[in-house]
């Protein structure tokens, strides 16, 4: 098998990303793009994010999941803590998490590691759920086999019919992971593919260093 996609080509004009357009700290300047991802018509799920880890197995993994909430402190998501992400974060919690908005011409790359959050940070978001998701995270014994579909789907109609008219509490071996951020690089495409790469690293006292990267 063989498809040769050498040709295809596209010139990146949209816009661009200076050193005096820029926030001196970048999590206002991930703010600042991220509420023009949102902004953006057809720019769907700008929130989906890649996070990479170190697996078990020593080889690294991609996946995307949803960034449900970010502070000054980082990045949020929720996951299944005994899947293979969370084994692997559990092994080695630093991790590359990136957005990539096409429409815009733009990616951020993140650099950080990750922790878990405090139990009742991940019961409040819990409980904001739908039921079928709660009952979702509690059937899945996530990045383990299973014997087919119709198995899974069979367990689950088992709880929905145990939790009828009952609260769905959230099950230990599920909540949210903080990213830290040690380093952030915005990346916006440029003609030429002379594209602009403004680089942030945490340095002493919470400070951030700001340099300009070679395309």
């Amino acid at each position: 098998m063989q498809n040769d996609l050498s040709n295809y080509r596209k010139a990146y004009e949209k816009s661009s990303l200076t050193e005096d357009s820029i926030d001196a700290n970048p999590m206002q300047q991930f703010q600042k793009w991220f509420y023009e991802a949102e902004a953006t018509e057809g720019l769907e799920e700008p929130n989906a994010m890649t996070i990479s880890t170190i697996g078990l197995d020593g080889f690294p993994k991609n996946r995307v999941v949803l960034m449900k909430k970010y502070t000054y402190e980082g990045f949020i998501f929720y996951t299944n803590y005994l899947s293979e992400k969370g084994r692997a974060i559990a092994n080695n919690p630093a991790v590359c998490i990136s957005f990539f908005w096409h429409s815009l011409e733009r990616q951020i790359i993140i650099k950080g590691t990750a922790e878990k959050i405090p139990g009742n940070m991940s019961d409040g978001y819990f409980e904001s759920r739908p039921e079928g998701s709660k009952l979702g995270a509690i059937v899945s014994n996530q990045s383990e086999v299973v014997e087919s579909r119709e198995y899974l789907e069979k367990e689950l109609a088992a709880l929905e019919k145990k939790y009828e008219g009952k609260e769905i509490d959230r099950p230990p071996h599920w909540g949210g992971y903080l990213v830290r951020p040690m380093s952030m690089e915005f990346w916006q495409g440029r003609p030429n593919r002379l594209h602009d790469r403004i680089r942030y690293t945490l340095v002493e006292d919470l400070d951030w260093k700001i340099e300009r990267l070679a395309p």
